[in-house]
């Protein structure tokens, strides 16, 4: 990796709250995810992302979310299984016009629901929005 392609991935990974040796677990991942992004955070945090089947507590969790995906209230209590207790979820969902796009007031209304609270987003993607949601005790 070069110089400039460790920055960004630094860069990808500090973005979203991320350092190296985190542990990140991804949820909701098929064949339309962005590919390079994933790449990217993952040389960020100095490991692949975990999967649905790790049991490990993580510091943070990648939420793949499209609309008719099912109930995002579930969704998101399921991300919070192995979460750490300052741990966050990162909800990335479909940019407006996109396939699959989630309107912000669907996030907004599962949220609370899920005992999360949206504090920030950030563009990580041509085709992703992420939405960062953490545990309503932690704001």
């Amino acid at each position: 990796m070069s110089e400039a392609e460790a920055a960004t991935a630094v860069d990808v990974a500090g973005k979203l709250g991320f350092k190296q040796g985190d542990l990140v677990q991804e949820l909701g991942y098929d064949d339309d995810v962005d590919f390079d992004f994933r790449e990217t955070l993952e040389d960020g945090i100095g490991s692949e992302l975990l999967t649905e089947d790790d049991q490990d507590v993580v510091d943070g969790v990648l939420l793949w979310w499209r609309n008719g995906d099912g109930d995002l209230v579930d969704a998101l209590v399921d991300a919070l299984t192995s979460l750490g207790g300052n741990g966050v979820v990162w909800l990335l969902t479909p940019k407006s016009g996109r396939p699959g796009y989630v309107p912000p007031a669907d996030i907004q209304e599962a949220a609370p629901t899920a005992g999360l609270h949206s504090t920030s987003s950030a563009g990580v993607s041509k085709e992703w929005a992420a939405t960062r949601l953490v545990n309503r005790r932690k704001q």
